[in-house]
């Protein structure tokens, strides 16, 4: 008899320790490099939101912004040692993994506009872009937008002649490096944290970076010149751990796909805004003179950047360029 009703105790108190255990919620760590007010740091925040409430508290995302975590190079070993769950890094931070198709983004004047880049995105391009990124146990959730790059430094950069001998800041990009060499320039590949120093203290001399985050770093601070030049694309990928994703119960996963959709439109939407308010708000600090490219100015530097495309087709996959040349025709876009 009290063999038997030791066992029932222990049984009772293993199945009370599982029941409090499935109670705890799945948390979900959530990297990324740049500021919380940016796009990508709003959206992020807004899924984190979004998710506990859909959820009712049985998901936790806790999100680390700026990299109080992990920079730039340690952000995908950090995820694919199950140390974070989810990241939003740009495109260029596959090439590196073998991932070559998706620096195709980081081509100059590879995409015109945002109804191209909508239908590359959204499209057959976008799909077969994800697909890629399970060999390597990542699930791709969805493409967000950080706009188009200007060129800053502290000289002014109208002409590629005005670039030669800069040590330009680039993301670790076999295409970028490429970019600015045929400008003129020296790539200096450096994390995104360390930007802002190296431009105080001249390790370099400039760098190419989107509105919203020029802004938000304050950049404009230590750059006395903004070209308006919109010569590329910065944009992100929201990414999860496989593993992890698809071990997830199957109606958590469901409500977490829709709210990654749904949070992807927002921050698209809010890149859009974000980008066009950061002009003005950063010509009204007077720190840096900004200015556009003139039609001629723009020209010159299509003609030494445009051979860019036909270098790195061995690298990248002639055919993921045709592809988006292909888009841009269709909406009457001449290269």
């Amino acid at each position: 008899m009290i063999s038997t009703l030791f066992r029932i105790l222990i049984a009772a108190l293993i199945l009370g320790a599982s029941s409090a255990w499935s109670q705890q919620p799945i948390v979900i760590k959530f990297s990324h490099v740049v500021a919380a007010n940016t796009p990508k740091g709003q959206a992020a925040d807004l899924f984190k939101k979004l998710a506990e409430e859909r959820t009712a508290g049985r998901v936790k995302v806790e999100v680390y912004p700026n990299s109080q975590l992990y920079k730039d190079k340690e952000e995908l070993e950090a995820m694919e040692l199950g140390a974070v769950q989810m990241l939003a890094p740009s495109a260029s931070k596959f090439g590196p993994m073998g991932l070559n198709a998706f620096e195709v983004f980081d081509l100059p004047y590879l995409i015109p506009d945002r109804v191209v880049l909508r239908r590359v995105l959204d499209g057959d391009i976008g799909r077969r872009l994800m697909k890629l990124l399970e060999a390597k146990g990542i699930v791709g959730l969805g493409f967000w937008d950080n706009g188009f790059k200007q060129m800053s430094a502290n000289r002014p950069l109208h002409l590629p002649a005005d670039f030669k001998g800069l040590k330009m800041r680039i993301k670790s990009s076999k295409v970028l490096d490429a970019q600015m060499r045929a400008l003129g320039a020296l790539p200096q590949v450096l994390s995104f944290s360390e930007v802002y120093q190296a431009l105080q203290t001249g390790v370099v001399d400039g760098a190419e970076n989107s509105l919203p985050n020029l802004l938000t770093q304050k950049f404009y601070e230590v750059q006395k010149y903004l070209a308006l030049s919109n010569h590329g694309y910065d944009g992100y990928v929201v990414i999860a751990n496989k593993k992890f994703w698809d071990g997830l119960p199957p109606d958590i996963r469901a409500i977490l796909d829709k709210t990654i959709l749904e949070v992807s439109a927002f921050e698209n939407a809010q890149s859009l805004i974000e980008n066009d308010e950061a002009i003005q708000k950063i010509k009204a600090t007077g720190r840096t003179q900004v200015y556009s490219l003139s039609a001629e100015e723009t020209a010159a530097w299509r003609k030494v950047l445009l051979p860019v495309h036909k270098s790195m087709e061995s690298r990248i996959g002639k055919e993921w360029i045709d592809a988006i040349y292909k888009e841009s025709a269709a909406l009457g876009y001449k290269y």
